[in-house]
């Protein structure tokens, strides 16, 4: 059961690569502009076309490192020869101005933050069958053979931790699920009786 409608509540958002977290997390922003989804952090260098501060927050490996000293993230990790996290000021900050707050990150992230930020409303969004997400990977035509598998083993890995969750959500349906978003961030009615 959701918790009831809460404004300035952190949702942390998990769960395997082709499961749709963007496309939901992008629906619900759509609906819910004054919904505020966390921009992280990263060491690398920015791509074409990527704004600091609105795409991420570009740092110096130094400059990261010393935020992780002084306690300033979230949760943090190292991918690719590059550091990622979720700095803690902006996300406290707006939690203090009452909006809701969204956190779309991976497993070990989710599970920082259930320490770093014990209140924190964690949902996991699930395929509706294993095969289902495969054909989604594969339906991207994006990555090598080696790359899907990959993918697909970490998946299973998070899909193994739903236990870990407060609720989980089954992306089956694009519109159904994001009217289940909605509620279980507490941006939607609730169901008659609960």
């Amino acid at each position: 059961m959701a918790p009831s409608p809460l404004p300035g509540r952190l949702t942390v958002i998990t769960g395997p690569s082709g499961v749709g977290k963007g496309t939901l997390v992008a629906r619900l922003q759509q609906r819910h502009p004054a919904l505020w989804l966390s921009v992280s952090a990263t060491t690398r260098a920015p791509r074409a076309g990527e704004i600091d501060g609105q795409h991420y927050v570009f740092l110096s490996r130094p400059e990261f490192e010393r935020r992780v000293a002084e306690g300033r993230f979230l949760e943090w990790a190292a991918f690719a020869g590059h550091l990622y996290g979720t700095p803690r000021g902006p996300v406290e900050a707006h939690l203090a101005q009452g909006q809701p707050v969204l956190l779309e990150i991976e497993l070990e992230g989710a599970r920082q933050v259930r320490q770093t930020f014990p209140s924190a409303f964690q949902l996991l969004i699930k395929p509706p069958s294993f095969a289902e997400l495969e054909r989604r990977i594969r339906g991207r035509g994006t990555d090598a053979e080696e790359a899907i598998r990959r993918r697909l083993d970490r998946a299973r890995v998070e899909l193994e931790a739903e236990a870990e969750f407060d609720a989980v959500l089954v992306n089956a349906d694009l519109e159904a699920a994001v009217v289940e978003l909605e509620r279980l961030v507490g941006l939607g009615p609730s169901p008659a009786g609960s």
